[in-house]
């Protein structure tokens, strides 16, 4: 369908990146949308040359807004113009391909036309995607007789490596739907490992998922049962089956007197306890002590006096020798601190005080007990990481501990996965982990912004994934409000980037100098279930939708 032609001026020439076209004023067109110009070729064959829609403006034939007004009969809102003004729209398109590879600048006069399903894909770069796993669809041309929805297919192993590695996804709260975007993500990812698709057959894939925000992922195994027959067909187009996740466990903090400390309700905990695939999680001094510095994650120690104290707990010198539980532990830091033990004499009596103080405030917390009884379902996290099979999904509830906790459970998960794919657990022979493990924590800017002291165990550890995790087998997918505040080593090393709804503000800040004008201001209204994708397979940037998530959503928190 031909929709207009191609219009080149002394100030506004076409070039190699970009051309302009007038379309009727009628013309429906929308930012992203795909049309194709004809264009010279080789051999006496034309090509074709693809464009990405990037603004539209409207254009009449009157030299300034004054003689808008004078031809209303000077003001007349009532009246009809003296003169009805000549009209057109004016749209800017971005080069994205040639289906010769030729890229002369397109042509004065030349026809512009919508694109059919297949040139879309073409266009994009979509057509051949290796190893593909549905990351959405495309909606074009609404309001068009021709209107299409296109699934959109991204190279696995350009998320999951090894050719690229990692997810940020950045959004406002609750309008973006961040959660959900990488739940559907994993939907597809967790499908495409259990039926073995891909050209390496010895490829396996697990999930750590962290629940930050009430019950979001305390029952992703339960189906939605409010799931429309629009998002069913929705689902079917895009090749997944609309089923909750599978292989589930749940871990949830161990609380006063043997409860659970989390929002999730009793009776669906016992349910799930009595199913074998839900534990509380513990914190033994004996094996968990060398995870002590995550204590530290938000503290600046600019002058390594508490590394040094670390280094004095875990070396067992003075009185901490033959420690082995956290009664004791507390015992001898008070000791420390009140100056009656034995201490290094470089460590002065000030620095055990803040020690100490940091470390019972944690302590406390009945998570730091003196054994783990698996008769009641209690485990340490350590060992659910070395046990983890192919295919299986942890969820790790952290949403009803405070920032400090959170932080300490997170960094001791890592640790955790990072030693495993080390080969530090002689427990597990190589072949029988899961060659991948997806890390999912939403609110990364708690551990991984700007304003987190450098010296920050998590932080250096979450640096450490995002630029060699790749080689490992381990990759992180993380979200927050602001992609501004991430670090930028963390957000640097994503090979792709989702972009949910956001504000004004951040959209003024540098790490959307790249995103065209119109592009920008289309993320401060973008609806839930749509996102702005990059990725190093697509030629340009994508206006995806997604439907609602497969499993149980609670309304309530």
């Amino acid at each position: 369908m031909i929709i207009g032609k191609v219009v080149a001026t002394e100030k506004a020439p076409t070039t190699i990146d970009e051309f302009y076209f007038w379309t009727h004023s009628d013309r429906i067109l929308s930012p992203f949308d795909v049309v194709k110009v004809t264009h010279v070729g080789r051999a006496n064959a034309a090509s074709t040359t693809f464009g990405v829609v990037e603004s539209i403006s409207h254009i009449t034939d009157a030299v300034s807004s004054i003689s808008s007004y004078i031809s209303n009969d000077f003001g007349d809102v009532e009246t009809a113009p003296n003169m009805q003004r000549l009209g057109m729209n004016y749209v800017k398109a971005k080069v994205v391909g040639n289906t010769q590879n030729i890229y002369t600048p397109v042509r004065h006069g030349s026809q512009v036309s919508l694109a059919n399903k297949q040139e879309i894909k073409q266009a994009l770069g979509l057509h051949n995607i290796k190893n593909p796993l549905p990351c959405g669809y495309l909606a074009m041309y609404d309001g068009e007789e021709k209107s299409v929805r296109i699934p959109i297919h991204l190279n696995s192993k350009f998320l999951v490596g090894p050719e690229g590695a990692h997810l940020n996804i950045s959004g406002i709260s609750g309008l973006a739907a961040k959660t959900s975007y990488t739940m559907f993500l994993l939907k597809a990812l967790q499908q495409k490992f259990l039926n073995n698709i891909g050209e390496r057959k010895e490829d396996s894939i697990a999930f750590v998922l962290f629940n930050v925000k009430g019950r979001d992922l305390l029952a992703i195994d339960e189906p939605n049962r409010d799931l429309t027959e629009k998002d069913a067909e929705i689902y079917e187009m895009l090749d997944i089956e609309p089923t909750p996740f599978e292989n589930v466990k749940y871990f949830y903090p161990y609380g006063k007197a043997g409860e659970i400390n989390s929002y999730a309700q009793r009776s669906d905990v016992n349910e799930q306890m009595d199913q074998s695939k839900a534990f509380k999680y513990k914190y033994i001094f004996e094996h968990d002590k060398e995870s002590l510095e995550l204590f530290f994650a938000n503290i600046e120690d600019s002058t390594g006096t508490m590394d040094s104290i670390l280094n004095y707990i875990l070396s067992e010198q003075g009185g901490f020798r033959g420690i082995r539980n956290w009664r004791e532990f507390t015992r001898e830091l008070s000791d420390q601190a009140s100056g009656k033990s034995e201490r290094g004499n470089e460590i002065k009596v000030v620095s055990w005080r803040k020690f100490k103080r940091v470390a019972n405030k944690a302590i406390t917390n009945p998570m730091f007990a003196a054994r783990a009884d698996k008769t009641k379902n209690e485990i340490r996290l350590e060992e659910a990481i070395n046990q983890i099979e192919k295919n299986e999904m942890l969820v790790i509830d952290i949403a009803k501990l405070s920032e400090d906790m959170q932080a300490f459970v997170f960094g001791n998960v890592i640790r955790n996965i990072y030693e495993l794919k080390l080969g530090q657990s002689d427990e597990r022979e190589p072949e029988d982990i899961p060659s991948k493990i997806v890390i999912f924590v939403d609110e990364l800017n708690k551990y991984a912004s700007n304003d987190v002291p450098k010296t920050s165990p998590v932080l250096k550890q979450i640096i450490d994934i995002t630029e060699r995790g790749r080689s490992l087998g381990i990759v992180l997918f993380s979200a927050e409000q602001f992609k501004s505040a991430i670090h930028n080593r963390v957000k640097g090393n994503c090979s792709t980037h989702a972009y949910g709804r956001t504000n004004a503000i951040e959209i003024s800040k540098s790490d959307y100098r790249f995103v065209p004008q119109v592009y920008k201001n289309m993320m401060t209204r973008l609806k839930q279930g749509e996102y702005i994708i990059e990725n190093p397979v697509f030629r340009s940037l994508l206006n995806i939708k997604f439907p609602k998530p497969v499993y149980k959503q609670f309304k309530n928190g």
